[in-house]
């Protein structure tokens, strides 16, 4: 019954604008409607990562919960961790609308938000006061005009850390000019420092782009070893363009969504021969096929959020059940004996 009657709130929500409707689904959380089918996990399910216990490997990425308004019943809607932010030391605005973009012909979606949100202060607040009964992280982000981006990094980290799980350096957003220059390894690795001087007893994460040269992956692999990071997620959005058919293709900002499925695995592949550190897969997620497949590339653990936006957000619940009978089909006992085991066919 739920789920016909979220059928029928997506067909309604894709007739308005995307920001608006974006809005009204996390207003709709909070009602009796929404799909929260509680814990889904199983023996095979559960995973260990970054010191973190997941009922299930299957995460919600950041930017669908920006300012950490829908966490209590986000941590009901089966997904194994959570995922919040971008949040930055003061609030700020982000672009000018409209800045987000369905590409319904595509299954996907174009974003230039800018690092739209409430402010570190505002969503802390908000972390301390959550029931955190599944892993909760936050999205770091850097203010669009500071002086030292680097420190921003920093400074939302020392206000949150107590409330929080794990934290993600997000240097990969395509919509904060020269943001990605933080990716560079001298950048990166100074960035890095800071933020694990601050950082307690919290794992830290990094957040990659999918627009990298083979050296650019080696460079970030040795410096976030150096660093000591816990897991790096790959991968943000795009700013490629290949084989699109909705006539929004050329908006500017990030591509999510399923176009992203092949380019963000074959990163990832890439990346799980170059490094030891645990990798979350993102992009283009949208069955438990494609969390399947980014497990055997050499993911530990998944994130979707464009998927949602096409498969509602009983989609999270349906991929780790989905998940679970793969595993067992092909003779695993856990999700860590199926990460890396199909690697080279994505190389």
């Amino acid at each position: 019954m739920k789920r016909s009657i979220e059928k029928m709130g997506l067909a309604a929500l894709r007739r308005i604008d995307p920001e608006m409707a974006h809005g009204l689904a996390l207003r709709a959380l909070h009602t009796p409607f929404a799909a929260l089918p509680g814990p889904v996990t199983s023996p095979r399910l559960t995973t260990r990562i970054a010191g973190l216990t997941l009922n299930n490997p299957v995460g919600l990425a950041a930017g669908f919960d920006k300012n950490a308004t829908a966490i209590r019943p986000l941590v009901r809607a089966g997904f194994g961790f959570i995922e919040v932010g971008a949040a930055t030391p003061l609030p700020q605005p982000g672009n000018p609308k409209p800045r987000l973009f369905r590409l319904t012909e595509d299954r996907a979606a174009i974003n230039r938000f800018g690092f739209n949100n409430d402010g570190a202060e505002a969503i802390v607040r908000r972390l301390a006061r959550a029931h955190r009964t599944i892993p909760v992280g936050l999205n770091l982000g850097a203010n669009k005009d500071s002086a030292n981006r680097a420190e921003d990094f920093a400074r939302v980290l020392q206000m949150a850390r107590g409330h929080i799980d794990f934290a993600t350096v997000n240097v990969s957003s395509p919509n904060t000019e020269k943001l990605r220059d933080l990716q560079g390894p001298m950048a990166l690795a100074a960035l890095l420092d800071g933020v694990m001087q601050v950082r307690g007893n919290v794992p830290v994460f990094l957040k990659i782009a999918p627009d990298l040269t083979d050296q650019d992956l080696a460079d970030i692999a040795k410096v976030a070893e150096d660093a000591r990071i816990s897991a790096i997620i790959t991968t943000n959005t795009t700013l490629d363009r290949i084989n699109l058919r909705s006539p929004h293709a050329k908006e500017a900002g990030g591509l999510s969504g399923a176009p992203l499925f092949e380019k963000s695995t074959h990163t990832l592949a890439k990346l799980h021969t170059l490094t030891d550190i645990p990798l979350i897969g993102v992009g283009g997620v949208s069955t438990a096929r494609d969390a399947y497949s980014k497990i055997r590339a050499g993911a530990s653990a998944v994130q979707l959020y464009t998927g949602l936006v096409y498969g509602g957000l009983s989609l999270a619940a349906r991929i780790a059940q989905g998940l679970d009978v793969l595993l067992q089909q092909d003779g695993f006992g856990s999700v860590s004996e199926a990460v890396g085991t199909n690697t080279k066919d994505w190389l």
